[in-house]
């Protein structure tokens, strides 16, 4: 089962998938965190992510690039969070900025795997398609492979929503659209 959960900056949406995971039946729940902390408000924000989800029964897995070396236990529930930072980590390098179309493969590729293992797999995702601010071509480039995978994201997934000013807004309910993950 995939539950695929998108808002903007400070919706409520991770807020919300916590609350989706410690709903889900599992003995095991996993939390795949993918922020880097690059500095002081990324630290803070990482800061404050742990301290919402303490004494929720999550062991949590730092991962913010090659999610192919994360080992979940079988049948737990996972909620990565979230797929924005993954992108970026895996397309903006510190060796240089990696083509769209192999971050898009490589992505999807170890959504599969987590997809696999995980019996549900809880997905946080932004929305950073609105905001009409010309951007240069690496930053758009991002822009259009997380649209990518996003969509993708939503085909697959069981189960969406948007969380828009911290009330949850239902996508899709029930139904597969595989794209190929």
């Amino acid at each position: 089962m995939i539950v695929l959960v998108i808002g903007g900056s400070g919706s409520g949406k991770s807020e919300f998938a916590e609350t989706i995971c410690m709903e889900l039946p599992a003995e095991e729940k996993c939390y795949i965190a993918t922020m880097q902390a690059f500095d002081e408000e990324s630290r803070a924000r990482i800061a404050k992510h742990r301290k919402a989800r303490s004494g929720k029964g999550f062991e949590t897995i730092e991962q913010g690039t090659h999610l192919e070396a994360v080992c979940l236990p079988g049948g737990c529930t996972a909620l990565l969070e979230c797929m924005s930072n993954l992108v970026a980590n895996e397309m903006f390098r510190a060796d240089g900025i990696v083509p769209g179309g192999q971050v898009k493969e490589k992505i999807l590729s170890e959504m599969r795997v987590l997809r696999e293992t995980a019996s549900r797999l809880v997905i946080v995702t932004n929305n950073v398609f609105e905001d009409g601010v010309p951007y240069d071509a690496d930053m758009l480039a991002y822009i259009r492979t997380f649209g990518e995978i996003n969509q993708c994201l939503l085909r697959e997934a069981d189960e969406a929503a948007e969380v828009v000013v911290g009330l949850p807004v239902s996508l899709k309910e029930g139904r597969k659209e595989p794209c190929g993950f």
